[in-house]
């Protein structure tokens, strides 16, 4: 490991390995990143992986239509290869007419930015899923563009374009705490030794709240318990993604036949939880049958839990604090995976002084205290 860095990133998931990437590509030398177990083992490798380009603010339709384009690339340009980018779209659906509005709203602003979203009506939709309950459905928003990809792959693409670039990655490497001098940062401590430098990148997701209380900071961020079943190969059925919003549900037949399932429980506690419960299977079982009758007799093969990283509106968090020089934050937002490759690039942007799709001091730590949070309607 190198006792001295120009920047440490801490977290080796999607988020981390991106911004350490898109550094290198802007020409920062001396990159080390840091995580404790291994790169994608934390929420990377347990999220559902879907890309969506279909919100309801115009910073999370702009983030993510660049965070697409830029999956599309790195295959290819770090040498990788394939990463299973499916484009097989989004199918959103409600059965709630005050929900169709909020959407009907989503798709209108969609639509503004130039992103191909379309309402559907229940014949239409049956068209597009022909295994789908359209009983009492009230309307459908298909995004073309939207998709599947393999997390692991595309992870592992940043990372190995980090290390072409010089980017050195320690796995099994865990930040103990920080050497500091008045307020600016000057090392960080690890289970390995310690690293001199002067500018730190917490990218640490669901753990970053963690981080910050080395620092003797109260970062608005909770990592957030979100399970996922996945059920035996069957013959292909469902093409698009289909996420819905009166269910809080999502479900999508992957690539080997299995369907992945997953919903958000609204009353889930914060705290890291990776204990599988019976309830979620029996719950999201009952979501999944409602909407796709087909699915009654499949059979589950295995269960996990991950977490969401959440903070006060569920928008990304990056930036400069106000307490320390040379600390800056990456995290927050719930959907960090399929934002990745954007905020990757807009932290190597915002660090080099240049102007990024949305301004990042926008997403600073310190609007939570202003009371200028940043709602995204079109949340799952």
């Amino acid at each position: 490991m190198r006792k001295s860095a120009d920047v440490v990133v801490i977290g080796g998931g999607a988020v981390g390995c991106a911004t350490a990437y898109y550094l290198a590509k802007k020409g920062f030398k001396n990159i080390v990143l840091l995580e404790k177990t291994y790169v994608t083992y934390g929420s990377t490798g347990r999220c559902a992986a879907g890309i969506r380009q279909m919100w309801g603010t115009e910073m999370n339709c702009l983030i993510s239509k660049g965070a697409c384009e830029l999956f599309k690339q790195i295959g290819e340009e770090s040498g990788y290869g394939d990463i299973e980018f499916e484009q097989r779209g989004y199918l959103l659906i409600t059965y709630d007419e005050s929900q169709a509005k909020m959407l009907d709203k989503n798709l209108a602003l969609q639509n503004r930015l130039g992103y191909p979203s379309k309402k559907l009506n229940a014949e239409d939709a049956k068209e597009l899923v022909p295994v789908l309950n359209t009983e009492g459905l009230v309307a459908a928003y298909y995004g073309p563009e939207d998709g599947y990809i393999n997390p692991f792959k595309s992870t592992y693409a940043f990372a190995m374009g980090s290390e072409k670039l010089g980017v050195e990655i320690n796995n099994y490497t865990a930040v103990t705490g920080f050497e500091t001098k008045g307020r600016q940062i000057i090392g960080v401590v690890t289970d390995k030794g310690t690293i001199a430098t002067n500018t730190v990148i917490n990218c640490a997701g669901p753990h970053a709240k963690f981080i910050g209380q080395m620092l003797g900071m109260e970062h608005p961020i909770e990592p957030e318990r979100h399970q996922i079943m996945v059920t035996e190969a069957v013959e292909h059925m469902v093409d698009p993604l289909v996420m819905s919003f009166h269910h809080s549900s999502y479900i999508q037949q992957v690539r080997h036949g299995g369907f992945l399932l997953g919903y958000g429980h609204p009353h889930e506690p914060k705290g890291i939880n990776f204990i599988n419960s019976s309830d979620f299977m029996e719950e999201m079982a009952k979501k999944a049958v409602f909407q796709i009758p087909a699915l009654k007799d499949i059979r589950v093969v295995r269960q996990w839990a991950g977490h969401y990283d959440v903070s006060p509106d569920a928008q990304p968090v990056m930036g400069k604090v106000p307490e320390y020089d040379g600390y800056l934050l990456a995290v927050g937002c719930g959907k960090g995976f399929m934002l990745a490759p954007m905020i990757g690039k807009m932290m190597s942007e915002y660090m080099m002084g240049e102007k990024s799709v949305i301004d990042v001091e926008k997403l600073s730590v310190e609007r939570f205290a202003k009371g200028e949070l940043i709602i995204e309607p079109a949340v799952v």
